[in-house]
Protein backbone atom coordinates (compact mmCIF):
# COMPACT_ATOMS: atom_id res chain seq x y z
CA UNK A 1 0.00 0.00 0.00
CA UNK A 2 1.46 3.57 -0.56
CA UNK A 3 2.04 5.51 2.24
CA UNK A 4 -0.55 8.01 1.76
CA UNK A 5 -3.22 5.45 2.16
CA UNK A 6 -1.83 5.29 5.97
CA UNK A 7 -2.13 9.28 6.45
CA UNK A 8 -5.79 8.65 5.87
CA UNK A 9 -5.81 5.64 8.16
CA UNK A 10 -4.33 7.95 10.79
CA UNK A 11 -6.78 10.44 9.95
CA UNK A 12 -9.72 8.10 9.90
CA UNK A 13 -8.44 7.02 13.81
CA UNK A 14 -8.24 10.30 14.70
CA UNK A 15 -12.04 10.73 13.63
CA UNK A 16 -13.29 7.23 15.07
CA UNK A 17 -11.62 8.14 18.36
CA UNK A 18 -13.38 11.25 18.89
CA UNK A 19 -16.78 10.27 17.54
CA UNK A 20 -16.92 7.45 19.88
CA UNK A 21 -14.83 8.14 22.95
CA UNK A 22 -17.26 10.53 24.72
CA UNK A 23 -19.48 7.37 25.54
CA UNK A 24 -16.83 6.45 28.52
CA UNK A 25 -15.97 9.83 29.29
CA UNK A 26 -20.20 10.59 29.62
CA UNK A 27 -20.56 10.20 33.46
CA UNK A 28 -17.24 12.76 33.64
CA UNK A 29 -18.67 15.56 31.64
CA UNK A 30 -21.90 15.19 33.47
CA UNK A 31 -20.14 15.49 36.70
CA UNK A 32 -18.14 18.34 35.79
CA UNK A 33 -20.37 20.65 33.83
CA UNK A 34 -23.05 20.23 36.16
CA UNK A 35 -25.28 18.69 33.56
CA UNK A 36 -27.77 15.70 33.81
CA UNK A 37 -26.57 12.32 32.01
CA UNK A 38 -29.83 12.87 29.19
CA UNK A 39 -28.42 16.23 28.88
CA UNK A 40 -24.33 14.35 28.29
CA UNK A 41 -26.48 12.15 25.82
CA UNK A 42 -27.22 14.84 23.81
CA UNK A 43 -23.31 15.01 22.77
CA UNK A 44 -23.44 12.13 21.13
CA UNK A 45 -26.76 12.91 19.13
CA UNK A 46 -25.45 16.53 18.13
CA UNK A 47 -22.29 15.24 16.71
CA UNK A 48 -24.05 12.38 14.74
CA UNK A 49 -26.54 15.30 13.15
CA UNK A 50 -23.60 16.94 12.57
CA UNK A 51 -22.58 14.22 9.97
CA UNK A 52 -25.67 13.49 9.10
CA UNK A 53 -26.80 16.66 7.48
CA UNK A 54 -23.68 18.29 6.90
CA UNK A 55 -22.01 15.58 5.11
CA UNK A 56 -24.27 15.46 2.05
CA UNK A 57 -24.77 19.68 2.13
CA UNK A 58 -20.99 20.22 2.83
CA UNK A 59 -19.40 17.58 0.15
CA UNK A 60 -21.62 19.04 -2.51
CA UNK A 61 -20.60 22.21 -1.98
CA UNK A 62 -16.78 21.36 -1.57
CA UNK A 63 -17.25 19.47 -4.98
CA UNK A 64 -14.91 21.72 -6.53
CA UNK A 65 -12.22 22.09 -4.71
CA UNK A 66 -9.08 20.33 -5.26
CA UNK A 67 -9.01 16.67 -3.46
CA UNK A 68 -5.79 17.62 -0.87
CA UNK A 69 -6.16 21.01 -0.27
CA UNK A 70 -9.82 20.18 1.27
CA UNK A 71 -8.52 16.96 2.84
CA UNK A 72 -6.30 19.64 5.15
CA UNK A 73 -8.69 21.79 5.15
CA UNK A 74 -11.22 19.37 6.79
CA UNK A 75 -8.39 18.32 9.18
CA UNK A 76 -7.92 21.93 9.98
CA UNK A 77 -11.44 21.76 10.75
CA UNK A 78 -11.15 18.98 12.87
CA UNK A 79 -8.98 19.91 15.11
CA UNK A 80 -9.98 23.12 16.39
CA UNK A 81 -12.93 21.41 16.59
CA UNK A 82 -11.52 19.32 19.15
CA UNK A 83 -9.29 22.15 20.12
CA UNK A 84 -12.76 23.80 21.32
CA UNK A 85 -14.68 21.13 22.77
CA UNK A 86 -10.80 20.73 25.27
CA UNK A 87 -11.35 24.77 26.23
CA UNK A 88 -14.98 24.21 26.30
CA UNK A 89 -15.89 25.92 29.69
CA UNK A 90 -19.79 25.56 29.45
CA UNK A 91 -22.20 23.07 27.85
CA UNK A 92 -23.36 24.76 25.40
CA UNK A 93 -19.71 25.76 23.73
CA UNK A 94 -18.79 22.31 23.87
CA UNK A 95 -22.25 21.43 21.77
CA UNK A 96 -20.85 23.91 19.04
CA UNK A 97 -17.43 22.05 19.23
CA UNK A 98 -18.86 18.97 18.46
CA UNK A 99 -20.58 19.99 15.68
CA UNK A 100 -17.70 21.59 13.83
CA UNK A 101 -15.82 18.76 14.52
CA UNK A 102 -18.63 16.33 12.76
CA UNK A 103 -18.58 18.72 9.57
CA UNK A 104 -14.92 17.23 9.39
CA UNK A 105 -15.91 13.40 9.68
CA UNK A 106 -18.83 13.58 6.66
CA UNK A 107 -17.00 15.30 4.12
CA UNK A 108 -13.57 13.04 4.89
CA UNK A 109 -14.97 9.89 4.77
CA UNK A 110 -16.90 10.46 1.05
CA UNK A 111 -13.76 11.95 -0.45
CA UNK A 112 -11.40 9.88 1.90
CA UNK A 113 -13.32 7.08 0.61
CA UNK A 114 -12.99 8.06 -3.48
CA UNK A 115 -9.34 8.96 -3.05
CA UNK A 116 -8.29 6.26 -1.37
CA UNK A 117 -9.38 4.10 -4.26
CA UNK A 118 -7.34 6.05 -6.92
CA UNK A 119 -4.00 5.83 -5.26
CA UNK A 120 -4.41 2.11 -5.54
CA UNK A 121 -4.32 -0.33 -9.08
CA UNK A 122 -7.94 -1.28 -9.75
CA UNK A 123 -7.83 -5.14 -8.56
CA UNK A 124 -6.41 -3.17 -5.06
CA UNK A 125 -8.76 -0.38 -4.58
CA UNK A 126 -10.71 -2.30 -2.33
CA UNK A 127 -8.26 -3.35 -0.39
CA UNK A 128 -7.33 0.70 -0.03
CA UNK A 129 -10.88 1.60 1.09
CA UNK A 130 -10.33 -0.98 3.87
CA UNK A 131 -7.17 -0.03 5.18
CA UNK A 132 -8.40 3.46 5.05
CA UNK A 133 -11.60 2.15 7.43
CA UNK A 134 -9.18 0.39 9.63
CA UNK A 135 -8.47 3.37 11.40
CA UNK A 136 -12.00 3.56 12.10
CA UNK A 137 -11.72 -0.24 13.68
CA UNK A 138 -8.56 0.31 15.34
CA UNK A 139 -10.13 3.73 17.28
CA UNK A 140 -12.40 1.72 18.55
CA UNK A 141 -10.46 -0.71 20.02
CA UNK A 142 -7.80 1.42 21.50
CA UNK A 143 -8.15 4.68 20.55
CA UNK A 144 -11.46 5.37 22.61
CA UNK A 145 -10.47 3.17 25.63
CA UNK A 146 -7.47 4.58 26.26
CA UNK A 147 -9.23 8.10 25.71
CA UNK A 148 -11.41 7.17 28.16
CA UNK A 149 -8.58 6.57 30.84
CA UNK A 150 -6.81 9.83 29.86
CA UNK A 151 -10.06 11.37 30.64
CA UNK A 152 -10.45 9.38 34.01
CA UNK A 153 -7.32 10.27 34.90
CA UNK A 154 -6.31 14.11 33.78
CA UNK A 155 -9.73 15.05 32.98
CA UNK A 156 -11.95 15.04 30.02
CA UNK A 157 -10.99 18.25 28.17
CA UNK A 158 -6.99 16.31 27.86
CA UNK A 159 -8.63 13.78 25.75
CA UNK A 160 -10.02 16.38 23.27
CA UNK A 161 -6.44 17.93 23.12
CA UNK A 162 -5.26 14.79 22.91
CA UNK A 163 -7.88 14.29 20.23
CA UNK A 164 -6.17 16.96 18.40
CA UNK A 165 -2.76 16.18 18.57
CA UNK A 166 -4.14 13.15 16.53
CA UNK A 167 -5.90 15.22 14.29
CA UNK A 168 -2.43 17.88 13.51
CA UNK A 169 -0.37 14.38 12.70
CA UNK A 170 -2.74 13.26 10.20
CA UNK A 171 -2.60 17.09 8.57
CA UNK A 172 1.06 16.51 8.49
CA UNK A 173 1.08 13.14 7.09
CA UNK A 174 -1.73 14.19 4.54
CA UNK A 175 0.30 17.06 4.12
CA UNK A 176 4.00 15.19 3.55
CA UNK A 177 2.67 11.63 2.12
CA UNK A 178 -0.36 12.77 -0.50
CA UNK A 179 0.68 13.86 -3.68
CA UNK A 180 -0.87 17.06 -5.27
CA UNK A 181 -1.83 15.72 -8.51
CA UNK A 182 -5.06 13.53 -7.16
CA UNK A 183 -8.33 13.08 -9.44
CA UNK A 184 -11.14 15.10 -8.84
CA UNK A 185 -14.54 13.12 -9.03
CA UNK A 186 -17.27 15.43 -10.45
CA UNK A 187 -19.58 17.04 -7.40
CA UNK A 188 -22.67 14.96 -6.07
CA UNK A 189 -25.11 17.51 -6.38
CA UNK A 190 -27.80 18.10 -3.88
CA UNK A 191 -30.33 17.22 -6.74
CA UNK A 192 -29.09 13.80 -7.21
CA UNK A 193 -29.50 12.97 -3.24
CA UNK A 194 -33.05 14.06 -3.60
CA UNK A 195 -33.45 11.67 -6.11
CA UNK A 196 -32.20 9.07 -4.41
CA UNK A 197 -34.54 9.82 -1.72
CA UNK A 198 -37.59 9.79 -4.08
CA UNK A 199 -36.99 6.24 -3.93
CA UNK A 200 -39.46 4.22 -1.72
CA UNK A 201 -37.26 0.94 -1.76
CA UNK A 202 -33.99 2.90 -1.06
CA UNK A 203 -35.91 4.41 1.78
CA UNK A 204 -36.98 1.33 3.78
CA UNK A 205 -33.24 0.56 3.52
CA UNK A 206 -32.25 4.02 5.11
CA UNK A 207 -35.02 3.41 7.71
CA UNK A 208 -33.46 -0.36 8.04
CA UNK A 209 -30.00 1.23 8.67
CA UNK A 210 -31.45 3.89 11.57
CA UNK A 211 -32.99 1.83 13.41
CA UNK A 212 -30.96 -1.43 13.27
CA UNK A 213 -27.75 0.67 13.78
CA UNK A 214 -29.38 2.85 16.46
CA UNK A 215 -31.03 0.48 18.03
CA UNK A 216 -27.87 -0.30 20.41
CA UNK A 217 -27.08 3.33 20.55
CA UNK A 218 -29.59 3.62 23.31
CA UNK A 219 -27.79 1.86 25.80
CA UNK A 220 -24.09 2.25 24.41
CA UNK A 221 -24.69 5.92 24.97
CA UNK A 222 -25.10 5.29 27.90
CA UNK A 223 -22.62 1.92 28.78
CA UNK A 224 -20.09 3.84 31.28
CA UNK A 225 -23.36 4.91 33.52
CA UNK A 226 -24.56 1.40 33.78
CA UNK A 227 -21.51 -0.45 34.36
CA UNK A 228 -20.61 1.93 37.22
CA UNK A 229 -24.36 2.47 38.78
CA UNK A 230 -26.14 -0.90 37.76
CA UNK A 231 -23.50 -3.87 37.56
CA UNK A 232 -21.23 -1.98 39.95
CA UNK A 233 -17.57 -1.83 37.82
CA UNK A 234 -15.78 1.01 39.44
CA UNK A 235 -14.71 4.27 36.97
CA UNK A 236 -11.28 2.97 36.27
CA UNK A 237 -12.48 -0.94 34.94
CA UNK A 238 -14.20 0.89 31.92
CA UNK A 239 -11.80 1.92 29.77
CA UNK A 240 -10.88 -2.31 30.12
CA UNK A 241 -14.53 -3.18 29.41
CA UNK A 242 -14.47 -0.65 26.17
CA UNK A 243 -11.58 -2.44 24.90
CA UNK A 244 -13.12 -6.03 25.37
CA UNK A 245 -16.57 -4.33 23.86
CA UNK A 246 -13.86 -2.62 21.00
CA UNK A 247 -12.18 -6.69 19.58
CA UNK A 248 -16.13 -7.70 19.80
CA UNK A 249 -16.86 -4.85 17.21
CA UNK A 250 -13.78 -5.36 15.13
CA UNK A 251 -14.70 -8.85 14.95
CA UNK A 252 -18.41 -8.50 13.85
CA UNK A 253 -17.38 -5.67 11.38
CA UNK A 254 -15.14 -8.92 9.98
CA UNK A 255 -17.93 -11.78 10.62
CA UNK A 256 -20.52 -9.60 9.10
CA UNK A 257 -19.44 -8.91 5.96
CA UNK A 258 -18.96 -13.01 5.30
CA UNK A 259 -21.78 -13.72 6.28
CA UNK A 260 -23.50 -11.20 4.23
CA UNK A 261 -21.68 -11.86 0.83
CA UNK A 262 -23.83 -14.25 -0.85
CA UNK A 263 -27.45 -12.88 1.15
CA UNK A 264 -27.88 -9.70 2.41
CA UNK A 265 -30.81 -9.69 3.19
CA UNK A 266 -30.87 -13.51 5.23
CA UNK A 267 -27.76 -12.52 6.76
CA UNK A 268 -29.28 -9.25 8.22
CA UNK A 269 -32.77 -10.78 9.37
CA UNK A 270 -30.82 -13.20 11.14
CA UNK A 271 -28.58 -10.17 12.86
CA UNK A 272 -31.45 -7.70 14.01
CA UNK A 273 -33.35 -11.06 15.16
CA UNK A 274 -29.62 -11.87 17.53
CA UNK A 275 -29.51 -8.09 18.15
CA UNK A 276 -32.85 -7.77 19.47
CA UNK A 277 -32.73 -10.88 21.69
CA UNK A 278 -29.42 -9.98 23.20
CA UNK A 279 -30.01 -6.52 23.76
CA UNK A 280 -33.34 -7.77 26.23
CA UNK A 281 -31.06 -9.95 27.78
CA UNK A 282 -28.91 -7.32 29.16
CA UNK A 283 -31.52 -5.95 30.90
CA UNK A 284 -31.57 -8.49 32.99
CA UNK A 285 -27.92 -9.38 32.96
CA UNK A 286 -26.44 -5.72 33.82
CA UNK A 287 -26.87 -6.41 37.18
CA UNK A 288 -24.11 -9.12 37.17
CA UNK A 289 -20.35 -8.37 36.23
CA UNK A 290 -19.86 -11.20 34.90
CA UNK A 291 -22.84 -12.37 32.47
CA UNK A 292 -22.35 -8.38 31.66
CA UNK A 293 -19.02 -9.05 30.37
CA UNK A 294 -20.22 -12.12 28.17
CA UNK A 295 -23.43 -9.62 27.22
CA UNK A 296 -21.28 -6.93 25.71
CA UNK A 297 -18.57 -9.32 23.93
CA UNK A 298 -22.00 -10.70 21.85
CA UNK A 299 -23.71 -7.10 21.44
CA UNK A 300 -20.54 -5.70 20.48
CA UNK A 301 -20.38 -8.08 17.52
CA UNK A 302 -23.68 -7.90 17.01
CA UNK A 303 -24.02 -3.93 16.82
CA UNK A 304 -21.47 -3.53 13.96
CA UNK A 305 -22.23 -7.17 12.18
CA UNK A 306 -24.95 -5.55 10.10
CA UNK A 307 -22.98 -2.40 8.64
CA UNK A 308 -21.67 -4.92 5.62
CA UNK A 309 -24.81 -6.10 4.68
CA UNK A 310 -26.50 -2.90 4.96
CA UNK A 311 -24.22 -1.23 3.17
CA UNK A 312 -24.15 -4.30 0.26
CA UNK A 313 -28.26 -4.46 0.52
CA UNK A 314 -28.28 0.06 -0.58
CA UNK A 315 -25.38 -0.73 -3.06
CA UNK A 316 -28.00 -3.71 -4.86
CA UNK A 317 -30.66 -1.83 -4.48
CA UNK A 318 -29.43 1.50 -5.82
CA UNK A 319 -28.02 -0.09 -9.11
CA UNK A 320 -31.42 -1.56 -9.66
CA UNK A 321 -33.58 1.87 -9.06
CA UNK A 322 -31.53 4.36 -9.29
CA UNK A 323 -28.31 3.04 -11.31
CA UNK A 324 -26.95 6.50 -12.12
CA UNK A 325 -26.54 8.03 -8.08
CA UNK A 326 -24.94 4.29 -6.25
CA UNK A 327 -22.34 6.51 -4.67
CA UNK A 328 -25.20 9.11 -3.72
CA UNK A 329 -26.83 6.22 -2.14
CA UNK A 330 -24.13 4.78 -0.56
CA UNK A 331 -23.56 8.15 1.01
CA UNK A 332 -26.84 8.57 2.59
CA UNK A 333 -26.65 5.27 3.71
CA UNK A 334 -23.70 6.24 5.73
CA UNK A 335 -26.03 9.54 6.77
CA UNK A 336 -28.63 7.19 7.97
CA UNK A 337 -25.95 5.61 10.38
CA UNK A 338 -25.27 8.67 12.07
CA UNK A 339 -29.31 9.44 12.04
CA UNK A 340 -29.30 6.42 14.26
CA UNK A 341 -26.29 7.13 17.09
CA UNK A 342 -28.75 10.53 16.96
CA UNK A 343 -32.06 8.82 17.65
CA UNK A 344 -30.81 5.96 19.71
CA UNK A 345 -28.49 8.29 22.23
CA UNK A 346 -31.30 11.19 22.29
CA UNK A 347 -34.06 8.10 23.07
CA UNK A 348 -31.91 7.00 25.33
CA UNK A 349 -31.96 9.79 27.50
CA UNK A 350 -35.49 10.32 27.78
CA UNK A 351 -35.77 6.95 29.22
CA UNK A 352 -32.63 7.43 31.76
CA UNK A 353 -34.53 10.76 32.70
CA UNK A 354 -38.02 8.27 32.73
CA UNK A 355 -38.92 6.15 35.96
CA UNK A 356 -37.82 3.44 33.85
CA UNK A 357 -34.42 4.22 34.52
CA UNK A 358 -30.38 3.41 33.13
CA UNK A 359 -31.48 -0.30 33.18
CA UNK A 360 -34.08 -0.35 30.69
CA UNK A 361 -32.00 1.28 28.08
CA UNK A 362 -31.25 -2.07 26.52
CA UNK A 363 -35.06 -3.58 25.86
CA UNK A 364 -36.02 -0.09 24.38
CA UNK A 365 -33.08 -0.43 21.87
CA UNK A 366 -34.23 -3.95 21.19
CA UNK A 367 -37.89 -2.40 20.22
CA UNK A 368 -35.64 -0.45 17.92
CA UNK A 369 -34.00 -3.06 16.64
CA UNK A 370 -37.24 -5.53 16.08
CA UNK A 371 -38.41 -2.28 13.99
CA UNK A 372 -35.38 -2.83 11.62
CA UNK A 373 -36.13 -6.68 11.55
CA UNK A 374 -39.81 -6.00 10.37
CA UNK A 375 -38.57 -3.67 7.53
CA UNK A 376 -35.98 -6.13 6.31
CA UNK A 377 -38.51 -8.91 6.35
CA UNK A 378 -41.14 -6.72 4.28
CA UNK A 379 -37.64 -5.55 1.58
CA UNK A 380 -37.25 -9.30 1.06
CA UNK A 381 -40.40 -9.74 0.70
CA UNK A 382 -40.96 -6.91 -1.99
CA UNK A 383 -36.98 -8.38 -3.37
CA UNK A 384 -39.17 -11.45 -4.10
CA UNK A 385 -42.25 -10.52 -5.71
CA UNK A 386 -40.59 -8.16 -8.07
CA UNK A 387 -38.32 -11.45 -8.97
CA UNK A 388 -40.95 -13.55 -9.70
CA UNK A 389 -43.02 -13.11 -13.14
CA UNK A 390 -46.30 -14.53 -11.24
CA UNK A 391 -46.96 -12.62 -8.77
CA UNK A 392 -46.29 -9.32 -11.10
CA UNK A 393 -48.43 -10.67 -13.67
CA UNK A 394 -50.81 -11.17 -10.74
Amino acid sequence: MPLAIFALTIAAYAIGTTEFVIVGLLPTVATDLNISLPLAGLIVSVYALGVTFGAPVLTALTGRIERKPLLLGLMALFIVGNGLAALSSGYEFLLVARVLAAFAHGVFFSVGATIAADLVPENRRASAIAMMFMGLTVAIVTGVPLGTYIGQVFGWRATFWAVSMLGVIAFLAIATLLPNTLKKAAPARLVDQVRVLGSGRLLIVFAMTTFGYGGTFVAFTFLAPILQQVTGFSASSVSLILVLYGIAIAAGNIGGGRIANHNPVRALVGLFLAQAIVLLVFSFTAVSPVLTLVTLAALGFLSFANVPGLQLYVVQLAKEHRPGAVDVASALNIAAFNLGIAIGAWLGGLVVESPLGLVATPWVGAILVAVALLLTIWSGALDRRAASPALNIA
